[in-house]
């Protein structure tokens, strides 16, 4: 388990380890900060203790808008999201197809592939990437997947002004489902995994609808519902 904050990834630990009855191994690092990068890169590529399945779920809303937003955060997002994702899947993926088995799941989001800001653009490239590393790695014996999970019940909603309770209930899922059904969709060989038939169709929707009008409607929720 890797996480920036080392008392709440040891607090998530201590909770496994109790439920379940396992040893978690945890590594404090800040996936947007090279050492941290580096440190997370070193513990994938060891042959001692090998990794069966990396999930890249790293990120955060950047709950700004782009031209007068911090520069600063807008890097950060990006090393987080898509840097950090394309060179632990790098450095995992060889490790596994060495060894002819493994699995890496890139949490995408059902954002992707729309104008919902840099978060979209960040989640958009992990859709892509995630297909084109399934394909580079068929026949390899290791599985690539973007999971493309729709609204969470997660600390995601603490930093934008959209709360978890303005969502409609039939539109929110719960972290227990989006991972049973990831687990699910990994196992069955998909490459792309949308949780829920009602995301399935929005997701849907948003890949064949015309641009412009993805574009302009999803613009509007960035500007009206996801600025603080």
């Amino acid at each position: 388990m890797v996480a920036r904050r080392e008392n709440i990834l040891l607090e998530q630990a201590q909770r496994i380890e109790n439920f379940y009855g396992v040893t978690c191994e945890v590594l404090p690092a800040d996936l947007a900060s090279q050492a941290g990068l580096k440190a997370v890169a070193r513990r994938l590529a060891s042959e001692e203790r090998p990794i069966s399945l990396l999930v890249n779920n790293a990120g955060f809303a950047l709950a700004e808008d782009f031209v007068d937003g911090s520069a600063s955060q807008q890097v950060r997002g990006l090393n987080v999201m898509v840097r950090a994702v394309m060179l632990l899947s790098q450095t995992a993926a060889s490790r596994m197809r060495r060894r002819g088995r493994g699995a890496i799941l890139n949490v995408s989001s059902v954002a992707s592939g729309t104008a919902m800001g840099t978060y979209a653009a960040h989640k958009t490239w992990v859709e892509i990437f995630s297909c084109a590393l399934a394909e580079e790695l068929r026949g390899s014996g290791v599985q690539v997947m973007a999971l493309k999970p729709g609204t969470t019940d997660t600390g995601f909603f603490s930093k934008i002004t959209t709360k978890i309770e303005d969502v409609p209930t039939i539109a929110r899922l719960t972290p227990e489902y989006v991972v049973e059904q990831a687990l699910n969709d990994l196992a069955r060989g998909k490459v792309i995994s949308v949780p829920s038939v009602i995301y399935k169709v929005m997701d849907f929707l948003t890949w064949k609808a015309p641009r412009s009008l993805v574009c302009r409607f999803t613009g509007y929720l960035q500007r009206d519902r996801f600025k603080v």
